[in-house]
């Protein structure tokens, strides 16, 4: 047990120790809607070393969409901007709420995306 919880501090420490450079990345706002709210970081990959491009900085209502929290329509379409990123956990984060929300756009949006053409696909059987 004192492994596991030794590994998630050493993880938590990782990101904290990114936390200026994602910050300065984002432009101090949510890299989803640009908030100013509630920053944190959000690791998108929480199974692999964090690094800057499986981390993005969310506001807190942004994380509670990553979380699985129910969105909006209206409000998705503000997060749309998000997937012309070049971050993966930006841009590909942004897209598996999308994807959750079962909306008849989201294909096309994806379709359109920067995303890297092996996780666009794996995003598109979701649709």
């Amino acid at each position: 047990m004192a492994k596991g919880y030794d590994a998630n501090q050493e993880h938590l420490a990782e990101i904290n120790r990114l936390g200026k450079e994602l910050a300065k990345r984002a432009g101090f706002c949510c890299e989803w809607c640009e908030s100013k709210q509630e920053l944190r970081p959000w690791d998108h990959a929480p199974d692999l070393e964090p690094e800057l491009a499986t981390l993005a900085l969310l506001c807190g209502r942004c994380r509670d969409l990553a979380s699985g929290a129910a969105a909006d329509p209206n409000e998705l379409h503000t997060l749309r901007n998000a997937l012309w990123s070049d971050i993966p956990a930006v841009a590909e984060g942004v897209a598996l709420v999308l994807v959750r929300s079962r909306q008849p756009w989201v294909r096309e949006a994806i379709e359109e995306s920067l995303i890297e053409e092996n996780a666009k696909a794996r995003l598109l059987v979701l649709c």
